[in-house]
């Protein structure tokens, strides 16, 4: 049970976290003209974190732009971070990638998430039948074990209670496989993030795990080592 100054401690950090603002980036579209379905990529899906919009990926899909992707196989779903993962969020994430795939002729699509979409896009893989559409999964700073911080914000928003440790999200995507079906899975994480506590939550059994130093949480979204990871594991 954490005290009184401890849930204060995790506040303050959560609110700083979130509130410290994202690598630059370019305008993100969410809708894309079907591309040629010569291409031998799957589309890929970002999904954004907690308190955040799909504008947080302009490095990213710069980098997957200058290494051969065009605008039309790259997808940014924007949703409210402040509802549940696995009664709202996850069947409204599995709508958006059936529209995709039928919007670009692709069997499978890619799934790149950051943070609480982490959760997310797990849970839709996990229970919402993504492992028959999703073909490579990753997990930048997720809190696929929890995260303490949410603990000052459980209070009043679902989300943050779907963060906790031992909530009843995280215990059902931990529980038995932690890394379903043919899905490829991978995760990058930081040892210094201030964001999930303990770190070693993003980590998962079954998936390439990749420590990435010491980044803070929302500075894996733009660093240039995370990107070459990702782009590599794609590719994969």
């Amino acid at each position: 049970m954490l005290t009184a100054r401890q849930r204060l401690l995790a506040l303050l950090t959560l609110c700083l976290a979130l509130l410290a603002p994202f690598p630059a980036h370019a305008a993100d579209r969410v809708q894309a003209p079907a591309p040629d379905r010569a291409s031998s990529r799957n589309p890929v899906i970002f999904v954004h974190g907690y308190n955040a919009d799909p504008g947080v990926w302009g490095a990213l899909r710069g980098d997957l732009r200058a290494a051969g992707y065009a605008d039309s196989e790259l997808f940014s779903w924007g949703y409210d971070t402040h509802q549940s993962v696995n009664e709202v969020l996850a069947g409204r994430l599995g709508a958006y990638v059936d529209q995709v795939r039928r919007d670009t002729g692709a069997a499978r699509v890619d799934v790149v998430a950051h943070s609480f979409g982490s959760l997310v896009s797990r849970w839709y893989v996990k229970f919402g039948g993504g492992t028959a559409t999703v073909d490579h999964w990753v997990s930048l700073a997720g809190p696929n074990r929890g995260t303490s911080t949410a603990w000052a914000c459980a209070l009043w928003d679902q989300a943050c209670r779907d963060m906790t440790p031992g909530s009843y999200v995280v215990k059902n995507l931990n529980g038995g496989d932690e890394t379903p079906g043919a899905v490829k899975y991978a995760t990058f994480w930081s040892n210094c993030d201030e964001v999930v506590n303990p770190d070693d939550s993003v980590p998962l059994a079954g998936a390439a795990n990749t420590t990435v130093g010491c980044l803070k949480h929302n500075d894996l979204l733009g660093d240039d080592g995370t990107s070459a990871g990702v782009r590599a594991f794609l590719a994969s």
